[in-house]
């Protein structure tokens, strides 16, 4: 196994090694850059923007998913391969501490539980197998269950949870994080159909597939995501003697 081994995991792509084998895809990622260059501006226009950290560290995330994302539907190796889902991976990680330290109050204690869980899900998730027949163009493509979507279904319900939590708390953060659940839960959808549909999906001449609307609509999710961060992530303030209860009162 090398680094440098292809990747042929789209309908787009199909069994094309080349570079632009997937323009639709590639050039989809420009979405990313969008949401994150406009979440900057909102950012930059805050007071005290300079000392939000955490916010803009979450904004360069974005930034850096794009960039990932593109080298990967471009050169479509291993190595590109890391370079998609490795910011992926920290961003809802990170996501999911910032909002449970900055929208909820939680005590670290709690935080680093809940990550545990949550890391815990996605790989229990991800070794959830198919009945056969379920999806069988992907499954014929030697495509993993759900093609690989299962693994961000905790995701999914981290958001939901969240959200429910904050709207009941009346959280400014509540509708935005809900609601970039719901664009969630469509996204997921289109990567998961993504070989079902290739044969009608033909746009120029080629058959085109479903991912470049995931990649749109997750750059919606997280231009969401980053928005309620940059308005209602000023956090939760406790004192010594409140802290392990915080987390708990609206």
């Amino acid at each position: 196994m090398s680094w440098s081994d292809k990747i042929f995991a789209y309908c787009e792509r199909a069994a094309n090694p080349a570079f632009w084998a997937e323009p639709f895809n590639a050039l989809s990622n420009i979405a990313f850059l969008v949401a994150a260059f406009a979440a900057a501006i909102h950012l930059a226009r805050r007071a005290g923007s300079s000392r939000r950290l955490m916010e803009w560290l979450l904004v360069l995330l974005v930034f850096v998913i794009g960039v990932g994302s593109f080298l990967f539907h471009t050169y479509a190796t291993r190595w590109a391969s890391v370079a998609d889902t490795a910011p992926i991976g920290i961003f809802m990680i990170g996501y999911l501490a910032f909002a449970m330290r900055r929208y909820l109050g939680a005590p670290y204690w709690a935080v680093a539980a809940g990550l545990g869980v949550f890391l815990l899900a996605m790989k229990a998730a991800e070794g959830i197998p198919c009945q056969p027949g379920l999806l069988p163009i992907t499954m014929a493509a030697g495509r993993p269950c759900f093609n690989g979507s299962l693994g961000y279904v905790p995701a999914l319900a981290a958001l939901v949870l969240i959200g429910v939590a904050l709207v009941i708390r009346r959280h400014g953060a509540g509708s935005a994080v809900l609601a970039a659940g719901a664009v969630f839960a469509v996204s997921l959808t289109l990567r998961t159909v993504d070989f079902e549909v290739c044969g009608v999906t033909s746009v120029l001449g080629r058959a085109r597939g479903t991912h470049a609307l995931w990649h749109i609509a997750n750059a919606l999710l997280l231009y969401l995501l980053l928005l309620a961060a940059i308005r209602h992530g000023a956090g939760v303030r406790t004192t010594s003697a409140d802290r392990s209860t915080a987390w708990q009162s609206p």
